[in-house]
């Protein structure tokens, strides 16, 4: 991110090889992974929700529904009401995505197709929730330009430092 003297083309390939985006944009990266995470989030539970809630084909369904499930985002339990049901819930890894997916939201909204007409509040407040933003550690909003890749080792280094 920070670019004075140009990107290191040899440590971003080095680095890239270790980054943790390809496995989650596997995981989760595609349309429908995205949707019935969205659906989990407002309580659907059962295939037949989430095929009616989404309007996705069965096939399609069952298939991101066990990629999903295999992948530690959700899990599946019968239903005690009824046995012949499955209910699909969000694992605490799953739970995790909900500021991935209220980022992709709210960048749709800026970019895309502007305000909705639901918004989603504080149950308590009654207020909408503020905006995913980059902070640093002290809490001060960053932009591209304020952020650097560093190594693990230097981050270890300083706070022994600040010891």
């Amino acid at each position: 991110m920070d670019s004075k003297s140009g990107p290191d083309i040899d440590a971003f390939r080095e680095a890239a090889l270790r980054c943790p985006i390809p496995a989650a944009v596997e995981l989760i990266g595609e349309k429908w992974a995205f949707l019935i995470l969205r659906g989990a989030f407002n309580g659907l539970q059962h295939f037949e929700e989430f095929q009616a809630g989404l309007g996705i084909a069965r096939n399609i369904l069952s298939d991101r529904l066990a990629k999903l499930v295999a992948g530690g985002i959700l899990e599946r339990s019968p239903d005690p009401s009824d046995r012949r049901k499955v209910i699909y819930s969000l694992t605490t890894k799953g739970e995790a995505l909900l500021p991935v997916v209220l980022s992709i939201r709210q960048w749709g909204e800026d970019w895309g197709y502007g305000e909705m007409e639901i918004v989603l509040a504080d149950s308590k407040a009654r207020r909408p929730v503020r905006r995913i933003r980059v902070l640093a550690e002290d809490g001060r909003e960053l932009a591209l330009g304020d952020m650097t890749w560093i190594s693990r080792d230097e981050l270890h280094d300083k706070a022994d430092k600040a010891a």
